[in-house]
């Protein structure tokens, strides 16, 4: 009996390639719509770069603008620095001086009681004013909306502030108990909620917006022991400053006025010294070399 063959298997052996293209075309969409994604519109990156240098280099003309000057015609990516005005530090002035010293003296005869009682604390210096009060004197717990006793004493500070030039800015501090409401994430959001209310109402009193500033420092800054209770309600407190002028209001604000000395603060205000003169200058011979000499000063230039 002969043998059957078995039946030819007519299936296509090269179907993968279809699939294979099918992949490689839609790969290569994928790379042509990533390009096209990616692609910079360089006409509005231009006029976007022009508005922006005018803007910071203060010139006010618009995008454009056929009147702007040469040099800010730069092409995207150059970069200018401006040269910056020199910084002058002028001498302090002692009529300020002295008009400081006069209102410590008027605060503390002022509010002598609470400061016997331990409600109040003023500090003062040539520099600054300090006036320290706690904050339950001021806001409920956990919270920053002003109790009514608060305006009165804030009020009554206002009164000796609002004839002066002084700069003033509010410090808000907290103890280390943390803190997450709604309203207050964390004690940052507290002590600068609690500052910037009694800068309102200081401002609603009578006080020149302009003048003041308000800071919070949270649980950074503690002035007493958070290991008590006593030195816990202590640490929740508002501070105001009250500078001789904007100079040491800013070196007093950056690091606050319960962790800077007198001695920091007028170290600070001291003009940088100049730099030395070079001993030696380099110059170049007629026959192309280079020479070392003694630099010439000004003086010597005068005589």
């Amino acid at each position: 009996m002969p043998r059957r063959r078995p039946p030819a298997d007519d299936t296509r052996q090269d179907r993968w390639v279809i699939s294979y293209a099918d992949f490689i075309t839609l790969l290569l969409a994928f790379f042509v719509v990533m390009y096209a994604i990616s692609s910079l519109n360089e006409e509005k990156y231009r006029a976007l770069a022009e508005a922006l240098s005018d803007v910071f280099d203060g010139a006010g003309s618009a995008p454009g603008d056929s009147g702007r000057r040469a040099e800010e015609d730069l092409p995207v990516g150059a970069h200018r620095v401006p040269e910056a005005p020199p910084i002058r530090i002028d001498a302090p002035d002692a009529e300020n001086t002295a008009q400081l010293r006069a209102l410590l003296d008027q605060l503390r005869t002022r509010f002598s009681p609470l400061i016997d009682s331990g409600q109040m604390k003023i500090d003062g210096n040539d520099l600054w004013i300090s006036i320290e009060l706690r904050a339950a004197q001021l806001f409920p717990s956990g919270s920053a909306l002003p109790e009514i006793e608060a305006d009165a004493l804030l009020g009554d500070i206002a009164k000796l502030l609002i004839g002066l030039d002084n700069p003033i800015h509010v410090e808000g501090f907290t103890d280390n108990q943390p803190i997450e409401t709604d309203q207050f994430p964390s004690n940052w959001e507290l002590s600068a909620a609690r500052a910037a209310a009694v800068v309102r109402i200081l401002a609603l009193n009578g006080m020149a917006p302009e003048r003041m500033a308000a800071v919070g420092y949270g649980e950074y800054q503690p002035a007493y022991s958070n290991r008590s209770a006593d030195g816990r309600s202590r640490n929740r407190r508002v501070v105001i400053v009250i500078s001789r002028d904007q100079r040491v209001r800013r070196a007093v604000e950056a690091f606050g006025s319960q962790q800077i000395s007198t001695d920091t603060v007028s170290e600070l205000l001291q003009p940088e010294p100049e730099a030395p003169e070079p001993a030696l200058e380099q110059v170049e011979t007629e026959s192309g070399g280079t020479l070392f000499r003694r630099a010439e000063r000004e003086d010597d230039q005068a005589e």
